[in-house]
């Protein structure tokens, strides 16, 4: 289909990219952008181009590593941006439970998720063993904040304008949060002045390795490639 050559191009030379800098140590490839911009559905093409070519994928997501509800929702009254950026994720599990064994010293034995946010549980899957080599695909938002930068050999900013990603929210975040006008709501009061706050303080859009405007999904536009 014509109109989606911008895309297949795109993939075709993220892929390379990714090809170039995999080796014999395991590559962890941060796949950041505010909600609904586009970041999982770009990890799992990635993730199907990359296996297709013999490359060993593993993949995950900051949805497996939220805080409990109790911790996530305890200034989401007074302080709902903040809320949002500051209180959402567990980075000390990501760390200790993927990242940091994947680090050429590490042992490699990792877990991909430990809390369903969903049922508000921990997860409590057996650890695994990853080959060294391997391609971490990693998606999810606030990916470039200090703490996690370091552990990324490859980082992607994935770029739309907000008014596309709460158009994009009210038809995928609906059966989450009742209807499009409480997915709405909850974007502007929350979602949205958060990723702001990270966008400010952390400059995503200039510390990524890659950045691409994702406001025309058929079409993306790479804005930046080393």
């Amino acid at each position: 289909m014509a109109d989606d050559r911008g895309r297949q191009e795109m993939l075709r030379r993220l892929v390379e990219l990714i090809e170039q800098r995999a080796g014999h140590e395991t590559l962890c490839v941060a796949i950041d952008g505010i909600d609904a911009a586009g970041k999982t559905r770009l990890a799992d093409e990635l993730a199907g181009l990359l296996e297709a070519d013999g490359v060993p994928v593993l993949r995950a997501s900051i949805d497996g590593f939220h805080y409990p509800a109790e911790i996530r929702h305890l200034r989401r009254a007074e302080d709902p941006a903040r809320s949002y950026y500051e209180d959402s994720f567990d980075y000390g599990a990501l760390i200790a439970f993927l990242l940091e064994p994947l680090v050429p010293k590490g042992d490699h034995v990792i877990r991909t998720r430990v809390f369903d946010f969903r049922t508000d549980t921990a997860v409590h899957e057996p650890p695994t063993r990853v080959a060294r080599g391997t391609v971490l695909l990693f998606d999810g938002v606030f990916l470039l904040t200090p703490e996690l930068e370091r552990y990324w050999g490859l980082s992607v900013f994935v770029e739309v304008d907000p008014v596309v990603s709460v158009q994009r929210a009210m038809s995928r975040d609906k059966a989450l949060f009742g209807t499009a006008e409480a997915t709405e709501k909850r974007y502007h009061e929350r979602y949205l002045p958060g990723q702001q706050l990270y966008l400010s303080a952390v400059r995503p859009h200039h510390r990524a390795d890659v950045v691409i405007d994702n406001n025309d999904p058929t079409g993306p536009v790479l804005e930046r490639m080393p």
